[in-house]
C-alpha cells in the first residue's frame, strides 16, 4: 500500500492551519518550505505500517501521530542545518532554511513545527485522549532529554563520546518513536515495538554513514563528506566501507527476526526489505574500493 498520499495530506492539512489567520508571512512560508518537498517519509510510513500491521481502527489518530512525528524530524533538520551546527547550505535539493528565509525566521520555523506537532496531537485526543496522553508522552521522551534528539545532537558537544547512546539517540530516537507511535495508534502496547525501531533506526545511521562517505552533493540533496569534516563518529571511519555494509545487512536481518507477531508481521517485514535495497543506492556501493 503506497502511504505517501494519506501522509501528504495530513501534513498539508496540519501546515495550513499553522499558516491561518494573522499570521505573520515569511514565517507561515517557512512552515511549508521546511517540510516540502517530502523526502522519503520513512518515519511517518513506519509509523502507519505499524499501526495498520496492529489492526488499526482510529485513522485520525495514527494520522495525527505520523504527522507529529514528521514534524519533529524537519524541526530537526532546520535546526541542524544552522551554521552553529552543520552550517549546511542545502537540503533536499534546494537552499536550506536558513538561507532561504534568514537564521532568525529557521529557528523560529524549527521551534513553531515542535509546537506544531503536540497541538497535533493534542488535538486528536479529543476522541482518543488515552492514546493521545501515551503519544504525547513518547515523543517528548524521543525529542528531549535523555533519550531523544536533542540528547543526540548534544553529545556533539561533548568531550568524550557513548558511541552507541550517540547514535541511538541522534538517529534510532524518532525510529523507536515511530514503531512504538504506531502500536500505541492502533490500541496496542509500544513497548514490544522498541527492537525494531531501535533496530531500523541503527540500520538507517549506518547507511546514513555510506552515503555520507559515497555520494555526491547531488545524489544525496545536501552537502557530502560532512562526518569528515565535522570529525563525527561513525560507522565507515569505524569499520571500512564494506564492514559498514555487512553491519547494515546483518542489523537488518535481525531488525526482520524481531518484528512482533501481529496480523501484519510479513507486510512489515516486505517494508523492511524495501527499504533495506534503499537504503545504500547499488552505484553507491560500487564506489568501495576493491578489496577493502
Amino acid at each position: 500500500m503506497d502511504l505517501a498520499p494519506r501522509i501528504d495530506a495530513a501534513m498539508v492539512a496540519a501546515i495550513r492551519k499553522g499558516q491561518g489567520g494573522a499570521a505573520p508571512g515569511r514565517l507561515a512560508g517557512a512552515l511549508e518550505y521546511s517540510v516540502t518537498p517530502g523526502g522519503a517519509r520513512i518515519r511517518p510510513t513506519i509509523l502507519m505500517s505499524v499501526a495498520l500491521a496492529c489492526g488499526e481502527d482510529a485513522p485520525e489518530i495514527t494520522d495525527a501521530a505520523a504527522v507529529a512525528l514528521e514534524l519533529i524530524h524537519c524541526a530537526s533538520l532546520v535546526h541542524d542545518d544552522l551554521p552553529m551546527f552543520d552550517d549546511a547550505d542545502t537540503r533536499r535539493g534546494k537552499p536550506s532554511l536558513h538561507r532561504a528565509f534568514s537564521q532568525p525566521i529557521a529557528l523560529l520555523s524549527g521551534d513553531s513545527l515542535i509546537a506544531m506537532a503536540f497541538e497535533v496531537l493534542a488535538r486528536a485526543g479529543v476522541a482518543h485522549p488515552a492514546r493521545s496522553l501515551a503519544l504525547i508522552a513518547e515523543l517528548a521522551k524521543r525529542t528531549g532529554m535523555p533519550f531523544g534528539i536533542c540528547a543526540g545532537q548534544g553529545w556533539e558537544s561533548e568531550d568524550q563520546i557513548d558511541l552507541s547512546a550517540y547514535h541511538q539517540a541522534k538517529t534510532g530516537a524518532l525510529f523507536i518513536a515511530a514503531t512504538q507511535m504506531g502500536a500505541v495508534a492502533a490500541g496496542q502496547d509500544g513497548e514490544p515495538w522498541v527492537e525494531l525501531g531501535a533496530r531500523i533506526g541503527e540500520a538507517f545511521q549506518v547507511a546514513d554513514d555510506l552515503r555520507d562517505a559515497l555520494c555526491s552533493e547531488g545524489e544525496l540533496g545536501k552537502p557530502a563528506g560532512q562526518d569528515d569534516l565535522h570529525g563525527r563518529p561513525n560507522a565507515v571511519a569505524s569499520l571500512g566501507l564494506k564492514g559498514a555494509v555487512t553491519r547494515l545487512d546483518n542489523i537488518l536481518a535481525g531488525a526482520i527476526s524481531s518484528i512482533p507477531s501481529c496480523r501484519g508481521e510479513a507486510a512489515l517485514a516486505q517494508m523492511v526489505r524495501a527499504y533495506a535495497d534503499r537504503m545504500v543506492p547499488a552505484s553507491a556501493r560500487k564506489r568501495m574500493v576493491p578489496g577493502e
